[in-house]
């Protein structure tokens, strides 16, 4: 595999590529890197889809490695979405391929990954990835392969990290769909329930359920009780203000709900052995059985007309907002002095004002939660909105 190769001064040709999912302002990560690799002299490839350029070069006319040239550089448009492309499967771990015998079966590839980095002369490797693949980033590093990570991250749930490029743009997405909810729900006099990404925190939804001023706020941090936000809405809603609005996250709780004496159902035990959910249209895709489940209940609670609204990953596209083509630059950048200073296994982590290494092993298996006691909690409960239970 890749050898030890000691000061950045010596690296010669260094590559990126980017993990599974679109989040606005890869190409500005992109830019980062070869301007600022470009300005130490070194030669950079993208390879593309994740290692799928590695592992299947005879799948792409250009063998799967993009060179980041000037040119290439100078015309990219850093509003434009990945040009590298992103794998739908990132991890060389557990790659699924067909058998001679037309069986799909899983093979640990890691090390073919490395061999090919060495083949083709890469000293280091930058990685844009979530939470996710930073611990495949960290295996491979601990087999020899000296890799930066570059966090993203649509739901600021990387713990490392205060923001990883992304979220702002998803944020503002969010805030600006959740006002057209709004005014949609004060003309059709209804309470508006609106579902944003937020499977393990809550970051998403509470900040822009702050910023719309919404009536209440469930998030994965905090069970909901659907009986004391049914009580708040009714001393809201009135002749002179008959509408609502309910942000609520993909992955909140609630209270008075529990899954732990669910029956595994004929349908959910025939998709696979890992098949999670109820048997319904959502059991392959849960996108929507928040929303679904809260408006359904609450219109039962208080009499009152809900429609529940999904999302979900349109806030993923678009252009990315001045902060994300901003932080996306930054990380780029950052990114490569930690090549140059061979901070190897390390992840750059923005602590404004400044950009920091962390090893790979501190940002790993963690989640950023929302506090309890946070400031955007304090704002909230100031502003009145309901966070679904008494704190």
């Amino acid at each position: 595999m890749i050898e030890a190769i000691g000061h950045g001064s010596f690296l010669r040709r260094i590559a990126i590529n980017a993990g599974a999912g679109y989040v606005p302002g890869m190409n500005a990560a992109i830019m980062g890197v070869a301007l600022s690799a470009g300005k130490l002299g070194w030669e950079t490839v993208g390879i593309r889809n994740g290692f799928d350029g590695l592992l299947h070069p005879e799948l792409y006319h250009d063998g799967g490695l993009v060179t980041l040239d000037p040119q290439l550089i100078d015309n990219l448009d850093p509003d434009g979405s990945g040009v590298l492309g992103q794998s739908a499967h990132v991890d060389p771990f557990n790659v699924r391929q067909v058998n001679e015998d037309g069986f799909v079966e899983e093979l640990d590839l890691s090390d073919r990954v490395l061999e090919r980095l060495k083949e083709e002369n890469i000293d280091a490797l930058i990685s844009v990835v979530g939470g996710r693949g930073l611990s495949i980033l960290y295996k491979l590093h601990l087999k020899g392969l000296n890799s930066v990570c570059i966090p993203r991250s649509i739901e600021n749930d990387i713990s490392a990290t205060a923001v990883p490029f992304g979220f702002n743009t998803a944020l503002s997405f969010t805030i600006e769909m959740l006002d057209r909810v709004r005014q949609a729900a004060q003309s059709a006099r209804k309470i508006g329930v609106v579902e944003v990404l937020g499977e393990r925190t809550g970051w998403l939804a509470l900040q822009a359920g702050i910023a719309v001023r919404a009536d209440a706020v469930l998030i994965p941090e905090i069970p909901g009780d659907l009986k004391f936000v049914a009580s708040r809405l009714k001393d809201k809603i009135s002749s002179r203000r008959p509408y609502g609005l309910v942000v609520v996250a993909e992955g909140a709780k609630l209270a008075d709900s529990s899954s732990a004496d669910a029956q595994v159902s004929s349908l959910k035990a025939s998709l696979s052995p890992l098949a999670t959910g109820e048997a319904s249209e959502h059991v392959i895709e849960r996108s929507g059985t928040a929303a679904t489940t809260v408006a359904n209940r609450l219109q039962l609670l208080i009499a009152e007309e809900t429609y529940p609204m999904v999302l979900g990953p349109w806030v993923r596209g678009g252009s990315p907002t001045a902060v994300d083509r901003q932080l996306g630059l930054g990380y780029g950048s950052a990114a490569v002095r930690a090549v140059e200073a061979g901070e190897y296994g390390k992840m750059v982590a923005f602590a404004p004002p400044d950009m920091k290494f962390v090893p790979l092993a501190d940002a790993i298996n963690k989640i950023r939660t929302v506090p309890a006691e946070c400031e955007f909690m304090q704002i909230a409960r100031s502003l009145g909105i309901c966070l679904g239970r008494e704190l």
